[in-house]
Parts: C-alpha cells; structure tokens; sequence
C-alpha cells in the first residue's frame, strides 16, 4: 500500500491564539490550491510533532497545539485530505504511545514517522520506544511507518537499510537543496532489495530567511561539506528574485525527479513552506508539479 501523494506540511501554530491561526492556514490552503491550480490535488497534510529542540534555534519554540488537536481544527476546512504525521517516540512509554497511535490512525492519520531525540541527545537516549523499535512493534497497527531519511548524512545507507528491515514502509526526506538523493537513492537500489516509497521533500525559501536563518539552521550538519553547499543554495534562493528563485527550484526538482524517477521507488512529494503558507509558495510548488507528479506519474 503506497501513499502515492502531494502531501503539504503545516506546522500546528502556538497554542495562545492557536484555533483562529490554524482556521486561518487552513483556508490559505483552500484559496491558493484554487488560484494555482491545485484543487483536489493536494491529498494529504502532514503535521510535524513539534518538541523542544537546541538554545540557539533562531525562531524560539513556543508551546504548539498538538498534532491531534490541529488536525480535529483543521480538518473539516480541507475535504478531501486526509493527514500525515511525525510521533516521538524517545519519551514515551510502549503503553502509551500505542494509544496514541491508536487515537492518531482513528482520526484518520494515515501515515506516522517516528522520530527519536533531538540532535542535542545521542540516538538511544529516551526512556521511551526508539524509533527503529516503533517500526516493528506497529507492524500490525499501521500500514505506513515512516523513517526520516537524510541523504548528506554519513552512514545513512546503513542507518535507512536498517529501518527498512525493522519496518518502514515510507522514507521522508530532509528538505533537498541539492540532488545529492539521486546517489544516495541509485547507490541503495543497487545494494538492496528494499524499495519504500519515498516523500522527496521540497521546501520554499522566502527573503526572510537572509534574516532569520532558519532553514539553514534546520538542515545543518556542521563540517559537512554537501551540507555547506545546500546552505550556500539556500542562501542564493533567499537572495533571488521571485521569478529567478521559481526557477532555480523547478530546476532542482527536475534533476532529482529525473534522476529517481526510474530507480522503482514509489515517489511521494512532500512541500513545506517553513515560514507560512503562502502564494509565492504556491506558485513554486504548481510549477514543480507541472514537470512531475504522482497522480499523473504514479
């Protein structure tokens, strides 16, 4: 069972005010799937389970809505869509979260990444599931498990090999800024079997990232060399004219599309517009999808 979707990432909005923000995203979504040409297109949301993460994040976490209560808000303002998610696991009893994954596939989520702990913890810190342990356990509970899939990662073939074997059906992508997928994806097609579907994730970077930085902050991996690059990337789409940074991002896609695309993954897109909805994200995205996408590729 694939998911074979465009998916559009929204963030549950901080709790002060939270209802009437997350109304508000809602039918920014309705109104510009409209005007670009989206409608009906758009099948799933997928909602970040937000948790505190690093001191020097450069938009400070506030206390968000969750993820079950954003989607209950928004969901009768999308007919049509259904969700996706990401659940830490890291601090969470094996009890508990089967409730609450019990609770988020009743309420029509259709997929969940599970997540361990913020990169200020090592891999196995948690009192709860690891991630790795979430994907077998759930076997019978959900059809589609994700694992976050980062391709500049060193020894991620190792690492996504090996959640493909716990379980996963799905792989979502960090957000690409460089096609550097392509041989990560062709180098674990020729050595394994496994072949999930996989969310290539694509994010719009408004002229507000020169100031704020927080795209460059979500994607680093200090002393990464192919990380660096997709920092410099970042930096130029920032800098770029609408008409010019439109292009610089359908260019990319298609080096990645062109490059995946026959490698036999299932492909998903996954879009996320990081500071907000928005029509220049909008626009971006209906281009990207006129070159290729999965309910006319799929």
């Amino acid at each position: 069972m694939t998911l074979n979707t465009i998916a559009l990432e929204l963030v549950p909005p901080n709790v002060d005010g939270g209802k009437e923000r997350a109304l508000e995203d809602a039918r920014k979504v309705v109104q510009y799937s409209s005007e670009f040409g989206l409608d009906g297109r758009l099948r799933h949301v997928m909602i970040p389970g937000m948790i505190a993460e690093d001191d020097d994040r450069p938009v400070p976490m506030q206390q968000k809505l969750d993820v079950l209560d954003f989607w209950q808000i928004i969901k009768p303002e999308l007919p049509g869509i259904n969700g996706l998610c990401t659940q830490v696991t890291a601090f969470t009893d094996e009890p508990s979260l089967r409730r609450r994954l019990v609770d988020l596939s009743d309420a029509g989520m259709e997929g969940v990444v599970f997540v361990g702990v913020p990169r200020t913890m090592n891999d196995g810190e948690g009192s709860g599931v690891a991630p790795t342990d979430a994907l077998s356990i759930y076997r019978g509970l959900l059809p589609n498990r994700g694992a976050i899939m980062i391709p500049t990662r060193e020894g991620e073939q190792g690492r996504f090999s090996f959640k493909c074997g716990q379980g996963a059906t799905y792989g979502m992508t960090q957000l690409l800024y460089s096609d550097a997928i392509v041989d990560f994806l062709t180098e674990f097609a020729n050595n394994t079997d496994h072949r999930p579907e996989i969310l290539l994730s694509f994010g719009f970077v408004p002229k507000v990232e020169s100031r704020v930085g927080l795209i460059n902050w979500l994607i680093q991996d200090p002393g990464n060399a192919a990380v660096a690059k997709e920092q410099e990337f970042v930096e130029k789409l920032a800098g770029s004219e609408p008409a010019q940074k439109r292009q610089l991002m359908v260019d990319l896609y298609k080096r990645v599309l062109d490059g995946v695309a026959d490698l036999g993954f299932p492909l998903s897109i996954h879009f996320e517009a990081t500071y907000g909805v928005s029509a220049p994200a909008f626009q971006t995205f209906a281009e990207m999808l006129a070159y290729w996408a999965p309910d006319t590729h799929g």
